[in-house]
């Protein structure tokens, strides 16, 4: 059986119709398109969602860890109060209190050591084995060392 136009149908159909063999080029091109735009607005979703700890990272911030955490709570629970303190948190400077502190206890502990009254410091004993002389430090020094 062949099927013949209609003589008052139009021989050219605009592109958003489907064709006689059932291929829809409008819903596949949307299609593509919807998947594109929901990948790009994920995206930016993250992009925006990480501001805080890209800021805190960039400037080399103490409370760098801190923004990280509150941003990942504030993805997973979606309260958006914990990206805010994030972003409040990483633009403020935090003062450094440990760098002075351990200099003034440093400098203490060095005025502590060098008291008027203490004997003379000995003379450097030669290892037991009598090979390479290696120098002894005291156990108190090593620990200031190590910390």
């Amino acid at each position: 059986m062949t099927e013949q136009m209609h003589p008052a149908a139009p021989h050219h159909l605009p592109f958003f119709i489907p064709g006689a063999d059932g291929s829809d080029t409008l819903m596949v091109v949307m299609g593509i398109f919807l998947v594109a735009a929901v990948l790009w607005v994920g995206t930016l979703y993250l992009k925006l969602h990480s501001l805080p700890e890209r800021m805190a990272h960039k400037t080399q911030k103490l409370q760098f860890e801190i923004v990280a955490v509150l941003g990942l709570i504030s993805l997973f629970t979606h309260m958006h109060i914990f990206w805010i303190a994030g972003l409040l948190l990483a633009m403020i400077d935090l003062p450094d209190f440990g760098t002075p502190m351990r200099s003034i206890a440093d400098s203490v502990e060095r005025i502590a050591d060098a008291t008027p009254d203490a004997p003379a410091a000995e003379p450097e004993a030669e290892s037991p084995s009598g090979g390479n002389s290696s120098v002894q430090t005291p156990a108190k020094e090593r620990v200031l060392n190590h910390a």
